[in-house]
């Protein structure tokens, strides 16, 4: 209720907006975390943020088409590129590092495709999806374009309950058991009777629906992309930190995460700018070692864990 109430408190819009990104974040993560969690590490997942957010973007400007259906349209291609990777992946126990290795060379794949087609997409440069709102008009149903940023905090506030939502199902269903015995000892799984290739494909679908997803929203609601900030290597990475780093294995975590992250881009902004090219992610990279090393459940994750031998 707190949150819902947030706008209404006079934060003003910078703050407002860095809600909506901690949200739009928060979802995002959240739909990694339903993979990683689960044994299935993905340093690709930049890929299907890529393919969501130029998706819209190109149909949108080239053919008029609004993006509610530009987002079906990107989260079908996201599913078909998630069978493509994940399904002979899969089908012959590529598992580990050789799995997180082939999703790292899918995010720079399209990656260079968005930079190959520079004509349609801008290549390095981005491009600018053309604006819908008619004059003096604020909102654009049509066109998923909105001037306030109060609609788009409640936009994404929905979206970050139902990525939750999703989050707690997996939690409470026979997949998330099934996952689990697959991560420790897959033979045994599979001796068993559990469909190993299904059950690992079916996580990967969803967490690849949703981050396609968290990409449209992206697009539409920064009114610009480029390669590097939707799906290359380095968006692939930091939805890998933030989650480590808020805890993986909390529901809450993943959002933890994306507030954690953002506060600290911002911090690092504003401490030392654009002058020291590459400062933020050597930083980024030393954290996440950290994490790894001495706090593996993340930060909320590690709270979790403290109270309960408090309360123990």
């Amino acid at each position: 209720m707190l949150l819902v109430a947030a706008p209404f408190a006079g934060i003003g819009d910078y703050p407002l907006h860095l809600m909506v990104l901690a949200l739009l974040w928060g979802f995002i993560y959240t739909g990694w975390s339903i993979m990683g969690r689960l044994g299935m590490v993905s340093l690709g997942h930049g890929a299907f943020m890529g393919i969501g957010a130029y998706t819209v973007v190109m149909l949108w400007n080239s053919w008029g088409v609004t993006p509610w259906l530009g987002m079906l349209v990107a989260v079908g291609l996201a599913l078909v590129v998630a069978v493509l990777i994940g399904y002979p992946a899969f089908r012959f126990r590529i598992v580990g590092h050789y799995f997180a290795l082939i999703t790292l060379a899918l995010a720079e794949v399209v990656r260079l495709v968005i930079v190959g087609l520079r004509d349609q997409t801008g290549g390095s440069l981005g491009v600018t999806p053309r604006s819908g709102l008619a004059e003096d008009a604020t909102v654009s149903l049509w066109a998923m374009q909105f001037s306030s940023k109060l609609v788009w905090f409640y936009i994404m506030l929905g979206c970050w309950l139902l990525g939750l939502y999703v989050w707690h199902r997996v939690d409470r269903s026979m997949v998330r058991l099934a996952l689990q015995a697959i991560s420790q000892e897959e033979d045994a799984a599979a001796s068993i009777g559990l469909n190993v290739t299904r059950t690992k494909l079916s996580m990967t679908l969803v967490s690849a629906a949703m981050t396609c997803i968290g990409g449209v929203l992206y697009a539409q609601y920064q009114q610009y992309v480029n390669p590097e900030t939707v799906s290359g290597i380095g968006v692939s990475l930091q939805v890998v930190f933030g989650v480590i780093a808020g805890g993986m294995f909390v529901m809450l975590g993943p959002t933890f995460g994306a507030v954690f992250l953002l506060a600290l881009s911002e911090s690092l902004r504003v401490l030392i700018g654009n002058e020291w090219l590459g400062v933020d992610l050597t930083i980024y990279g030393l954290l996440l070692i950290l994490f790894i090393i001495y706090m593996p459940r993340g930060i909320l994750g590690e709270l979790q864990h403290r109270l309960k031998g408090v309360l123990a």
